[in-house]
């Protein structure tokens, strides 16, 4: 597996170190209650479109089964929306779980729109990799992916191997990026920066003034439908996506898809799983995330649509291992990327994508 449990490695979820831990006290002041007490119904807001589908399969409905609750599925198109959405119902809060990326959590956890989690509950907090794991017991890690380059495999022979394909002069007009505020815009900043031989904690003006070159060459920097649908549809060559959606467009399209890790590396995303302070329904809440974050949810997941699990007891198939971001081989090329640097940081590169970047297209 990825790493073994409670073992520090390359890439630790520190963007939530240092977080203020004013909700912990009422948190951990909630009695422990045992899954068998809660009931009712919890709202829980997560991705849309494929990940609902695939996660109301796999974790949703079997963990409401198991728990005897209601779970409101609440689609969420990103998690920066998400987030906008949490902050306006600060006051009187309608959702008690939301899923989403760790930089944009760790905004969340500042804001005390998140509260921590009680270990007396979440059990399963003590079964999680060392690099799922987020101080003061805020939201831990729910999965692993990572970024990779897809292409149309009719319309891009031989396979890429590396990033520079992007740039290649052959598929001017034919790229597809998601620029910043998504993470996916964000990632690509710290490869392209490390790609350059620069440290991205320093500066990333080695990535700005080469993702500006590129600018002329992309088709969109704001793909809809997404990217994967774009590149299979060949009215787009490249693009940069995630790994999981795209392993499942890949199975999807018959091969026309095709999904790559670059041999310059990659860098892992994770998705967060919190308890939103002052949630209607705590209690089924966190029995909810404890079921979520299961050996037996996890393996579902990963193996309905190749997002790599956080718990280190979920066994999961040779075959789904490998396509997901917990093969040994894949984490070898996974670059560190210190979130809490990304999160004080990430208005500044928004506004220089916009500006340096984007408007070069």
């Amino acid at each position: 597996m990825m790493y073994r449990k409670r073992e520090r490695a390359a890439l630790v979820i520190v963007a939530l170190l240092g977080l203020p831990l004013l909700g912990l006290g009422n948190a951990l002041a909630q009695e422990a209650t045992p899954a068998a007490a809660v009931s009712g119904e919890i709202n829980l807001m997560a991705y849309a479109s494929e990940f609902r589908d695939n996660y109301t399969q796999a974790v949703v409905t079997p963990c409401a089964d198991e728990l005897g609750i209601t779970v409101n599925y609440v689609d969420g198109n990103s998690s920066a929306e998400m987030l906008a959405q949490l902050r306006t119902q600060k006051d009187d809060p309608q959702i008690d779980v939301a899923l989403m990326d760790v930089s944009i959590a760790a905004i969340g956890n500042t804001e005390q729109l998140f509260q921590p989690l009680d270990p007396a509950v979440v059990t399963n907090l003590e079964n999680l990799y060392e690099n799922a794991i987020t101080a003061g017991n805020y939201g831990p890690a729910v999965t692993f992916d990572h970024l990779v380059l897809i292409y149309n495999t009719e319309l891009v022979q031989p396979a890429p191997t590396s990033w520079n394909a992007l740039w290649d002069e052959q598929f001017a007009g034919k790229v597809v990026l998601t620029a910043p505020p998504d993470i996916q815009g964000l990632a690509l900043t710290i490869i392209t920066n490390q790609m350059e031989g620069a440290d991205y904690t320093q500066t990333i003006d080695p990535a700005i003034a080469k993702l500006a070159e590129l600018a002329p060459r992309v088709l969109t920097f704001d793909p809809q439908p997404e990217q994967y649908t774009i590149v299979t549809n060949g009215d787009g060559a490249l693009a940069v996506g995630w790994n999981a959606r795209a392993q499942l467009y890949s199975d999807q399209s018959d091969g026309r898809l095709g999904v790559v890790l670059p041999e310059e590396g990659s860098i892992f995303q994770v998705n967060t799983i919190n308890l939103v302070n002052g949630a209607p329904n705590a209690a089924a809440a966190q029995a909810f995330i404890n079921c979520a974050l299961g050996a037996e949810a996890q393996a579902r997941f990963a193996d309905t649509m190749f997002y790599a699990p956080v718990n280190s007891e979920a066994k999961v198939s040779e075959d789904v291992l490998a396509r997901t971001a917990s093969s040994p081989e894949l984490v070898e090329k996974m670059i560190p990327v210190d979130w809490a640097v990304i999160g004080e940081v990430r208005d500044d590169w928004l506004d220089r994508w916009r500006r340096e970047v984007i408007t070069g297209s």
